[in-house]
């Protein structure tokens, strides 16, 4: 009977992300056998888990995935203290189903949900680099010039250390950011730094996963080929690349 961490064990059945997972069991919140568990420890198939008391099925949950149009106003917190709209709220009531990261409240676009802590951890880990591509509209009389999103690239100070986006182009109105991080709010707080504030984000890819012409609280679950782009866009021909780069633009741009 072959054991592993607590956190993958949580991941792999579909109940949050590892890191998610880790902070269920710093918090107290899961037990293993009756005993309030610890971060590292494992565990096996015989093994008795619960999270708040409820017992857990740790078996290998179906792995599903899919892209939904965040509308503006929801949040992708688990849960949330001021009853605000939750993004699981427009979606199938899937056991295991979560945001992979975040989209602030006020930002709309391409949201991922999965049951598979492993795509999950993929996604969201630094180390990975998966590119995450926004279209800003800023404020003010004139949007931002190339030479000031220029500094984007090269990198701007926050109050959590330096920021660089992999690409930053003007658009009418706003810009186009492509990141290969995810803290928070940071293509807000990125224009911000060079005098551009934002009044409308969306978020249009992520990895090799494009938006595309989903309406506004449309979700769709992904194939085994978007599931192979997402992860690895080099595998997507040059001319479907371009042909959703421009449908995006002709959406968006």
């Amino acid at each position: 009977m072959s054991a592993e961490r607590l956190q993958k064990r949580l991941a792999r059945a579909g109940v949050a992300s590892r890191r998610a997972a880790e902070e269920l069991i710093k918090a107290g919140r899961v037990q293993v056998n009756g005993v309030v568990a610890t971060l590292g420890q494992t565990v096996t198939d015989a093994d008795d888990i619960r999270l708040d008391g409820q017992l857990l099925d740790t078996g290998a949950v179906q792995k599903v995935t899919y892209a939904l149009y965040k509308p503006r106003g929801y949040v992708t917190t688990a849960s949330d203290e001021y009853g605000r709209k939750n993004v699981l709220d427009a979606m199938p009531n899937i056991p295991g189903l979560h945001p992979i990261g975040r989209l602030d409240r006020d930002s709309e676009g391409l949201l991922l949900l999965t049951t598979d802590g492993d795509l999950t951890l993929n996604l969201t880990h630094p180390r990975y680099g998966h590119e995450k591509a926004y279209r800003a509209w800023t404020h003010g009389e004139e949007p931002p010039t190339q030479d000031e999103l220029d500094q984007l690239v090269a990198g701007v100070m926050l109050e959590d250390g330096l920021a660089t986006a992999i690409t930053a182009t003007p658009a009418s109105d706003g810009a186009f950011i492509t990141l290969g991080e995810g803290r928070k709010r940071q293509v807000r707080r990125m224009l911000e730094a060079i005098g551009h504030p934002v009044g409308r984000l969306m978020r249009y890819r992520v990895g090799g996963y494009w938006l595309g012409d989903m309406d506004v609280g449309e979700y769709g679950e992904l194939s085994e080929r978007d599931l192979q782009g997402l992860l690895d866009p080099q595998t997507i021909p040059a001319h479907v690349w371009e042909g959703k780069w421009e449908l995006m633009g002709r959406r968006w741009g």
